[in-house]
């Protein structure tokens, strides 16, 4: 009683009060703040567990990154970071280029005026160790074609068919007809290695989750990941937060809290 906790849950957290499992439950680390812990667990998880229990990253190694300015790619960049000599590459709109390379993006690119694996292969021929891909569609089999050899592939997600407010049933069916696929037999000729990945059905490997947070709190605690935060906003704005991401705005996380912070509330009755 009293702890202040991280909690793991797939749904239901945008409410004042909760209620999980203890399992589900990590402590927070010294000096940490409840936005940080907010931002840490699923982008942090996510990116530590593609990288490094699939992707099997090491040093001198390079890595492709979508989506480089959003929660699980700041989290990604900063792990990569952890390694020595790892060359990274992401992807996100221009105006997030300068914060990309200042937190450790050695070639931010313009997906939305270049092809990226044009880019990619203009810089490194032979492409890349690891490609992180949250997209799906076409983008997987260009993941795909930009590994190296021995290289590895991980899919976590479908943004290609969130295309704004609405559902869009062209681009949703657009997406699935493009869907990567590959055999087995196929994979042999390659040398390559295509994973999936989804926190949601993994909050009940209870010793396997643990085992990360406890490597992700050491690395918060010795000052080698921090979560970067783009805005919190309280849950009356929660339309507003969602369109910061759907714009793409946001470089780094969007906090949700039950009350605007009281500095701001200050600010209004002034």
């Amino acid at each position: 009683v009293g702890d202040k906790v991280m909690v793991l849950a797939r749904s239901g957290l945008w409410q004042e009060v909760v209620n999980v499992p203890a399992s589900q439950t990590f402590l927070m680390p010294e000096g940490m703040s409840f936005e940080e812990a907010a931002a840490l667990l699923v982008n942090y998880i996510t990116a530590y567990m593609i990288l490094f229990d699939f992707g099997n990253l090491r040093p001198n190694q390079s890595v492709l990154i979508h989506m480089a300015a959003g929660g699980v790619g700041t989290a990604a960049i900063q792990l990569c970071k952890t390694v020595e000599n790892v060359t990274v590459f992401g992807t996100a709109s221009a105006s997030k280029h300068d914060s990309l390379k200042e937190s450790g993006v050695a070639h931010p690119i313009d997906y939305r005026t270049m092809d990226y694996a044009e880019e990619v292969r203009k810089i490194s021929p032979k492409g890349v160790d690891i490609v992180l891909d949250p997209l799906g569609g076409s983008d997987t089999s260009k993941a795909f074609n930009l590994l190296k050899p021995m290289g590895k592939l991980i899919t976590y997600g479908v943004a290609n068919l969130l295309t704004g407010q609405k559902k869009n049933f062209m681009a949703m069916a657009k997406t699935w007809w493009n869907q990567f696929s590959i055999n087995a037999l196929q994979l042999l000729h390659h040398n390559k290695a295509v994973c999936g990945y989804h926190l949601g059905y993994m909050v009940e490997e209870y010793e396997l989750v643990g085992g990360v947070v406890a490597k992700l709190v050491n690395l918060y605690s010795q000052g080698k990941i921090k979560p970067k935060i783009d805005s919190v906003w309280p849950f009356d704005q929660v339309a507003d937060a969602m369109r910061q991401m759907q714009e793409k705005k946001n470089v780094g996380k969007v906090i949700l809290v039950p009350e605007a912070p009281k500095e701001e509330s200050k600010k209004e009755e002034n």
